[in-house]
């Protein structure tokens, strides 16, 4: 087994509880950890053994931007079920959100998601 993991993706959304943010929308960073087997990949250098994780990139960023979700337990749940397919056999995502609505100060807020099938 072995990972690909695509780390600190930005992209422009519109999720969150309140409706201006459903509205106005905000930036969203978002990191996805691939699980699957690389052995084959490994030894015949061919990306048709592997993953292309261009595509990967396109199916997060086709959520991320397409969907408003209320939660980002929601929208992390839906990228994980979106990423777990052809040779991945798992996905955890992590969705951080900088803009909260909170009275004081923090970076951001991350949820994290794990999803798998048998392989």
């Amino acid at each position: 087994m072995g990972k690909i993991t695509l780390q600190n993706m930005m992209f422009y959304g519109y999720h969150g509880v309140y409706e201006h943010e459903r509205e106005m929308g905000q930036r969203f960073a978002v990191d996805a950890e691939l699980t699957m087997d690389l052995t084959k990949a490994g030894e015949t250098d061919e990306l048709a053994d592997s993953l292309d994780y261009v595509g990967a990139y396109e199916d997060i960023r086709a959520v991320v931007e397409n969907n408003k979700f209320k939660l980002l337990e929601a929208l992390a749940a839906k990228l994980a079920e979106v990423l777990v397919k052809g040779p991945v056999t798992a996905a955890t995502v992590r969705v951080r959100k900088p803009g909260v609505t909170l009275p004081g100060h923090l970076d951001f807020v991350q949820v994290e998601v794990t999803q798998g099938r048998q392989p």
